[in-house]
């Protein structure tokens, strides 16, 4: 296979071993990326839910349905060939993380930040001793050196495979700390999801939410959970 087929040609989509890792097998031919490369993922879980991928695929193959075969497919043809900069990217998230700027009022907005975001911030300092400061408004507020150093070195310690799930968290949640929290099990995908748009939320309680904003929320949401089964898959 080289790249997508429109329309389904396979009748048995199979995981074996392939080089130090595991690929994808449709029939006898090797699964390979958009790029011509074969795959090859590090686990057998994430091997499985790929081949899960295409055997459910019927008549017309659709890649917006494969969002573990399109991760995949990034690690390898794009991230492993531009590490430092995707490192880079991610990392900068700490900068502006977005549970670090909390509302000046009413209230109660404070108070629900607070409660969710605070123990957020909590689990970065013990878990890599990152303490984050946090400011009210817009006024920007510079975080240490050291914090974001060590954040950083977080994300640097993974491969390829778990940039790019990682990328998703922190791009989708606006947070390096809620990125790193899911990716590590401290809190559930769904659970970070409410966290980072929990200002959306509070507009939405008192306005309402029309339909085409529901619609990207919900888009967002179902990208945010695709990205924590690859993290989930590539831990086995």
């Amino acid at each position: 296979m080289t790249g997508w087929a429109r329309r389904r040609f396979w009748s048995e989509a199979t995981v074996r071993p392939e080089g130090a890792g595991f690929g994808v097998a449709l029939d006898a031919r090797a699964l390979r990326t958009p790029g011509k490369a074969v795959l090859c993922v590090p686990t057998e879980a994430l091997g499985r839910a790929i081949a899960a991928e295409w055997a459910a695929q019927e008549g017309e193959v659709r890649p917006a349905l494969m969002p573990m075969t399109r991760m995949a497919n990034t690690a390898i043809d794009r991230v492993a060939a531009a590490r430092a900069e995707v490192v880079a990217e991610i990392a900068g998230y700490g900068g502006t993380d977005l549970i670090c700027y909390r509302a000046e009022g009413p209230a109660a907005l404070v108070a629900r930040q607070a409660a969710a975001w605070d123990p957020a911030l909590g689990w970065a300092r013990a878990r890599f001793g990152a303490d984050l400061r946090v400011t009210r408004g817009v006024v920007p507020v510079t975080q240490p050196p050291e914090a974001l150093a060590r954040l950083g070195a977080a994300v640097a310690a993974r491969d390829a495979f778990g940039l790019v799930g990682l990328h998703d968290l922190v791009a989708i949640t606006g947070s390096l700390v809620l990125g790193l929290g899911v990716a590590e099990g401290w809190i559930g995908a769904a659970a970070a999801f409410d966290a980072a748009h929990l200002d959306e939320g509070w507009q939405a309680e008192l306005w309402g939410e029309d339909e085409e904003a529901a619609e990207a929320r919900g888009l967002r949401r179902a990208a945010l959970l695709d990205a924590a089964r690859f993290m989930a898959a590539l831990s086995g």
